[in-house]
């Protein structure tokens, strides 16, 4: 494949400054030996992957995200025709190029574009700017799949096989001399069952019935073993399998996650939707790194979506800059251990900094601590008692814990409707190692860099998104399943930078 010729007709038509020309000259100056190397040759001549790769991109820039748009684009416009140099694949190739080839080099052609930000001096990967948003997936809302049901009616499922079987074993004298009262071993009252077990009870049935062909109770048993419980327990399975960790999925895309979407009102009865979780990081409003993720909460996705980033890059950006969503302590110490400033807020930063909360005696925080005797001390004078240490694992395997404190006595304490609304005495739990990294957090965030990064994040990272969601109408991915919402997400972001540059 040779280089791609523009038809000098069109030339003139096209402004020096232009998007279009941009994103040309861009891609041009990239090197696509990998985009190459998706096409291994023979058969019908194909259409150039790097004119491919233009309109693709070049599409996104105009708000056009529908494979059918793009081929319509590129008969009616005059830029798409001067880009893809009068070429006009149909919307079958384009949704191929898209789904298929872009799916192995999505990756290397991101970071192709942010290598070459850095080299023209655009981002250095100082200051990385993350932040999350919710983005609705291609599925159908009334089609979620809960955990919580799932287990539910596997859990009833089970009663049934059991009861069923037991009956069918009572009316065995054989088994009655061999087992007495109790239940068969394989499906015992209580014992998990899998598929494998049931089918090889199923086995031992099919034998007994051969012997006694006239069981009609047997036979019947059989039968509903084999067209109901059975089919319905690998149902059940197959959904557990799916879920993973997640607590929903959608039967339209199972890798989306049902969740509040952004905008909603957080006690309002509104359905969850499926979705996908985008983290996104900036740098001068240039994307910089994304990634996609099933899960709602923000503070799992950090160190995964930084790992990314260390991945494609080869080192962490300098500093990181993040809301309160992200503040917790496997965060923290993973920024710590990587030696990366962290400038990220923790939920109860704001509210720290009122009045109402500094002079606020009985809060946790503000108790009096004798570390001598490790207690802390009620504004009564009474004093909270160490009990216990607990331990908790994060949904990325890393291990808190806490301490546990109790009063020894709050039932005659004139403060206890100030103190608390517990039955018994007063109880704390502590973190001391997050209080910590708490605390040089605060004075991070405190500091006249903390302060200067804190005033630039809202006009950063969030304006990116707000570009791409409302001035870009970009609210709904269009693609199904996690690989292929990845892909349409990076060349949003490669879109977004690549008119920010025209700009």
């Amino acid at each position: 494949m040779g280089q791609l010729q523009l038809p000098t007709n069109l030339e003139d038509l096209i402004p020096e400054n232009h998007v279009v020309r941009v994103v040309n000259e861009t891609i041009d100056n990239m090197d696509l030996s990998i985009l190459m190397r998706q096409y291994k040759g023979g058969g019908a001549s194909s259409f150039h992957p790097q004119m491919m790769l233009k309109v693709l991109i070049y599409a996104y820039t105009q708000r056009i995200y529908s494979s059918r748009q793009i081929a319509k684009a590129l008969r009616e416009n005059v830029n798409f025709m001067w880009i893809s140099a009068n070429n006009r694949p149909d919307f079958r190739t384009i949704n191929r190029f898209r789904g298929v080839v872009m799916r192995e080099i999505m990756e290397e052609i991101f970071t192709a574009v942010v290598a070459l930000l850095i080299e023209e001096g655009y981002v250095k990967l100082e200051n990385y700017f993350v932040d999350g948003t919710k983005m609705e997936a291609n599925a159908n809302k009334h089609t979620a799949v809960w955990a919580k049901s799932t287990g539910r009616y596997k859990d009833q499922l089970q009663k049934k096989i059991q009861e069923l079987l037991n009956d069918i074993d009572r009316e065995n004298e054989e088994e009655n001399e061999e087992y007495g009262d109790r239940d068969l071993e394989e499906l015992g009252e209580g014992r998990p069952i899998d598929t494998e077990k049931i089918e090889k009870k199923m086995q031992e049935l099919n034998e007994r019935l051969r012997k006694e062909p006239k069981d009609k109770k047997l036979s019947k048993a059989l039968r509903k073993l084999e067209r109901d419980y059975l089919p319905r327990w690998k149902k059940y399975e197959e959904q557990e399998k799916k879920l993973g960790d997640r607590n929903s999925y959608s039967k339209t895309d199972e890798d989306a996650t049902f969740m509040r979407m952004k905008g909603e009102p957080p006690g309002g009865k509104v359905w969850p939707k499926p979705g996908y979780n985008i983290q996104m990081g900036t740098e001068n409003q240039f994307v910089v790194g994304y990634s996609v993720h099933q899960r709602p909460g923000d503070f799992g996705c950090l160190i995964p979506h930084l790992e990314r980033v260390k991945r494609w890059f080869g080192k962490l950006p300098e500093k990181v800059i993040a809301d309160g969503g992200y503040g917790s302590e496997e965060n923290y110490d993973y920024l710590e251990s990587a030696k990366v400033g962290p400038y990220v807020k923790y939920n109860s930063f704001h509210l720290e900094q009122t009045r109402k909360y500094r002079q606020n005696p009985f809060l946790a925080d503000n108790l009096v601590y004798d570390e001598q005797k490790d207690e802390f001390i009620c504004p009564a004078g009474k004093r909270l008692i160490y009990q216990e240490t607990s331990q908790q694992r994060t949904e990325n395997g890393y291990l808190t814990e806490k301490r546990h404190y109790e009063c020894e006595d709050c039932n005659s304490c004139v403060l206890r409707e100030q103190c608390t609304r517990a039955v018994g005495n007063r109880r704390i739990q502590i973190s001391f190692r997050l209080k910590e990294m708490k605390k040089r957090a605060r004075d991070n965030l405190h500091s006249e860099e903390g302060q200067r990064l804190r005033s630039r994040r809202g006009v950063e990272v969030e304006s990116v998104f707000g570009r791409l969601k409302w001035n870009w109408g970009f609210r709904r991915f269009l693609l199904r399943g996690k690989q292929k919402v990845e892909i349409e997400w990076g060349l949003l972001c490669i879109a977004h930078n690549m008119a920010k540059m025209a700009a």
